[in-house]
């Protein structure tokens, strides 16, 4: 596959919105939530359905067709994971779907080890009594010996670790190929949640020599409903499917029923044929234009940090440090304002779209927020980089917060039982026709 140089267009890029100045155009700062979709995406979600039917048991020619490209975008997602021969691509909906696929397959009594680092999709549905669950690292090197030391100390026949490919709250990339191998030598097998790399680095199972890896669709520039379970086969084919249902099915008698191998195996009823396409169509797009994409977003990550660093009271939160490899992902906190004021602010007064509070990652910001004394705020605001950011928009919110901090807010704002609310009209409540 060729090497595309150019970026490739998003869905909505020139979307304006509503703000106490009048309308701008949307800063988008919150990819790490979800992505918008890739215009490729839309194109090839649009020629499916003008053909969709019914997968794998129809004999019509839309159906034939159907099912051809829902198995055309599996082989395409293994080859985006560097899937190797005899691993399973399993279409789920998110990667907490992905997990739940894998927890239920989990032969009995494996024991899970995971860093309360992790997001909570990846952290907590391995069950409470078979989940070791590792202190936040300090350093890499602190990781790894925690790791170490625990599973020499918890030894069983079937052990699994869990770890991010990147932080969600920081964006500091894990080396996996260095846990997969603490891993492999403890005879543990290692899972990989990829939601917050798939968009903006290469995921390569082979290569990290990891067992299983999970990411999202929504994350990934195809917002349609689909995420990805691929890793080694046996614990999948062998553990209980995780929906009932047709196609999940060998056979089915008075005596009993025989449950499918393969990905059919837990992905029960009719699948997201849709969402599988688009998926495959993203993954397509992000392998042909990687280098494109990763000299943008790192042109961008570098001048937002060091816009933020410039900004006085401003802290960006880190696990590892400040030199640390990272994705465009940045929390911080702005000394004196509570971080939901601040992203209504940015939002009302700016246009800017970003996200605040833990991020679905409570363990890990409470960790880093640590304060005896009471002075720092319990929550962060999270500005998030891809292929919807602009140089203007990280401009624009590198200034808004360094206005914010110099001269305060524009507007008056009251907080109450439901959060911040603005003095007067709040210029995003407009009447906008429904899509349908």
């Amino acid at each position: 596959m060729p090497e595309a140089r150019s970026l490739p267009p998003v869905v909505g890029a020139g979307l304006r919105v509503p703000t106490l100045r009048g309308e701008t155009a949307y800063a988008n700062l919150d990819h790490a939530a979800s992505t918008p979709a890739l215009e490729t995406v839309k194109a090839a979600v649009d020629r499916a359905l003008e053909t969709y039917s019914s997968v794998h048991r129809g004999a019509g020619f839309a159906s034939r067709l159907t099912s051809a490209w829902y198995e055309q975008a599996r082989a395409e997602v293994a080859e985006f994971v560097g899937a190797r021969e005899g691993d399973s691509v399993v279409f789920t909906r998110t990667t907490t779907d992905s997990w739940a696929v894998l927890g239920k397959a989990l032969p009995s009594r494996t024991t899970v080890f995971v860093f309360g680092s992790e997001h909570h999709s990846t952290l907590l549905p391995w069950g409470r009594f078979r989940t070791v669950r590792l202190p936040v690292p300090r350093t890499l090197d602190d990781a790894y010996a925690l790791l170490d030391e625990a599973l020499s100390e918890h030894p069983s026949r079937h052990r699994l670790v869990v770890i991010t490919a990147a932080s969600n709250v920081t964006g500091e990339v894990w080396p996996v190929a260095r846990f997969a191998g603490l891993a492999h030598t403890h005879g543990a097998r290692i899972a990989v949640d990829a939601a917050q790399l798939s968009a903006h680095r290469r995921i390569d199972l082979a290569a990290w020599d990891a067992d299983y890896v999970a990411f999202s669709g929504h994350k990934t520039y195809a917002p349609y409903g689909a995420g990805v379970l691929a890793g080694r086969s046996d614990w999948l084919d062998a553990g209980t499917p995780y929906l009932f249902g047709g196609g999940a099915t060998r056979s089915v008698s008075e005596e009993g029923t025989t449950w499918a191998t393969g990905p059919a195996r837990h992905e029960g009823g009719s699948p997201n044929v849709i969402g599988a396409i688009a998926l495959a169509a993203a993954c397509a797009t992000i392998r042909r234009h990687a280098e494109a994409i990763e000299d943008h977003e790192t042109r961008l990550l570098d001048r937002l940090r060091s816009g933020l660093a410039d900004v006085p009271g401003v802290e960006v939160l880190s696990i590892f440090g400040d030199d640390s490899d990272r994705v465009g992902v940045v929390a911080f906190t702005v000394d004196g304002w509570d971080s939901a004021l601040v992203s209504q602010v940015l939002s009302v007064e700016h246009g800017i779209g970003v996200r605040d509070g833990k991020f679905c990652a409570h363990l890990l910001v409470d960790e880093l927020l640590e304060d005896p004394w009471g002075e720092r705020p319990d929550t962060a605001v999270r500005a998030s980089i891809g292929l919807g950011t602009t140089v203007e928009g990280v401009g624009r919110l590198v200034s808004a917060v360094a206005g914010l901090v110099e001269h305060g807010t524009a507007a008056t704002w009251t907080r109450t039982e439901a959060g911040w609310v603005v003095d007067g009209p709040d210029p995003r409540d407009v009447e906008v026709e429904r899509p349908w």
